[in-house]
């Protein structure tokens, strides 16, 4: 018999923002596999004979490769009964999941997906504004500002993002919008165009700074923190 693994989209670190069913699953859970993001007081829900074992990513440190990762899934679902793979903000928004499921459809192991709330409506809602606005901005656009090796995808739509019409969230985007803006920039995109950069969104060191594109762009290239961040920019309501 093989355990069962339950994805648990743990939020952008608050652990007030935690569902009910998430917290359920950490609780009962005989071995947890958690990412950097998903750690600290969000852990206080697990039992004290859990088995934690921590197989975070962050850019620029040293961490597991993925396939290491996905073996980790499958060995573990042949310990124990229940394991919860802990990610940040939700799972299936870039956070690896699809090669976790492929590694755990290949050897038959079951599962579920419990969503987490995501950053970027995290930031939104820290900022006290929406991601979409009534009359001016009706679509909402999720990409990652990094590819698989560091540096910006040079597949991106670039027509799409460079509509001011739309709210554009970039995840994973600190060290490459300077170059994303201005390429954006000479696409069309007004340089006054207002962006936000939200950084620790929900935890003790949150930050969110209000601007143009421009204003986040230089701010980024003079004075990058290590804190995990999302960037927002188009028709922002309150900018």
């Amino acid at each position: 018999m093989t355990g069962f693994i339950s994805f648990v989209g743990s939020g952008p670190g608050d652990p007030e923002l935690l569902t009910v069913k998430a917290v359920d699953r950490l609780k009962q859970a005989d071995a947890v596999l958690f990412d950097d993001l998903s750690s600290g007081p969000i852990l206080a829900h697990v039992g004290k004979d859990t088995d934690l074992i921590g197989v975070g990513k962050r850019a620029g440190r040293a961490s597991p490769k993925q396939h290491h990762v996905n073996q980790l899934l499958v060995d573990h679902a042949k310990m124990y009964r229940r394991i919860v793979r802990l990610k940040s903000g939700d799972g299936g928004l870039f956070g690896r999941l699809e090669e976790e499921l492929i590694a755990l459809n290949a050897a038959g192991i079951r599962y579920e997906i419990i969503p987490g709330v995501p950053s970027a409506c995290a930031a939104a809602a820290a900022a006290g504004i929406p991601l979409t606005r009534r009359l001016t901005a009706r679509r909402v656009q999720f990409i990652t500002g990094h590819d698989i090796y560091g540096k910006l995808p040079g597949d991106l739509n670039v027509t799409a993002l460079a509509d001011p019409t739309a709210t554009t969230v970039v995840f994973m985007g600190k060290r490459t919008f300077v170059q994303l803006a201005d390429i954006l920039i000479k696409k069309g995109l007004p340089p006054g165009t207002s962006a936000l950069l939200a950084e620790g969104v929900s935890g003790p060191h949150q930050h969110i700074q209000r601007g143009t594109i421009i204003q986040i762009a230089e701010k980024l290239a003079n004075n990058a923190s290590d804190l995990p961040a999302v960037i927002l920019y188009g028709s922002l309501a309150g900018l």
